[in-house]
């Protein structure tokens, strides 16, 4: 199977979750993208909730620097050290793991590796994953920092772009939403709006 872009590398890792750095600035997936990172012979499946872009100093927060500049990318020109100086991050939930060839929606055994690489997976293995749809109920009953809501729409309209009738991909999704959220209308409605966007 084909490998996919490597996006970056594993530096905080839990049961639930992993938290990546990338290799270039401002270089993370996009919200909501399916990644996946090994722990042989498991690979580990995760969307991106989370991307941000700080200081590599803990507690030393970047100052303003282009008052005297004509645009952003001179910034960088007159301070190349900038890009040393900052790092980009995101965060993945995990929602599933793949072993011996069999897919499973629900978490794996162990958390991802520390220096794992971390790739954002190419569009068969998106369509491959998205068959089912077990990794929902992963979303909707998760607590992150970012709207489940939002998390939720994104993934769909991120796995809808591999399908050439992406409308039947999220009429399916939305199918399996409005069981999950049967008691939950404003919720599921509010996904929808998003969704169909």
């Amino acid at each position: 199977m084909a490998e996919g872009q490597r996006v970056g590398e594993v530096i905080e890792a839990s049961t639930t979750d992993f938290v990546a750095q990338c290799y270039e600035l401002y270089q993370s997936p996009p919200l909501g993208s399916l990644v996946k990172t090994r722990d042989e012979p498991v690979e580990l499946y995760g969307i991106v909730y989370n991307a941000t872009t700080a200081s590599l100093e803990p507690g030393r927060r970047p100052i303003a620097r282009g008052k005297d500049e004509a645009s952003e990318e001179a910034i960088y020109r007159a301070s190349p050290q900038l890009l040393k100086l900052l790092r980009s991050e995101f965060s993945a939930l995990v929602v599933g793991h793949r072993q011996d060839d069999k897919w499973y929606h629900y978490l794996p055994p162990k958390p991802a590796r520390i220096h794992g690489f971390v790739y954002l997976c190419p569009p068969e293995e998106v369509k491959e994953f998205s068959q089912s749809f077990g990794f929902l109920n992963i979303l909707i009953n998760t607590h992150l920092p970012v709207s489940t809501d939002e998390l939720i729409a994104a993934c769909l309209r991120q796995m809808s772009r591999v399908y050439e009738d992406r409308h039947t991909f999220l009429v399916v999704a939305g199918k399996e939403l409005a069981i999950l959220l049967s008691g939950q209308f404003n919720q599921l409605k509010a996904i929808l709006e998003r969704i169909k966007q």
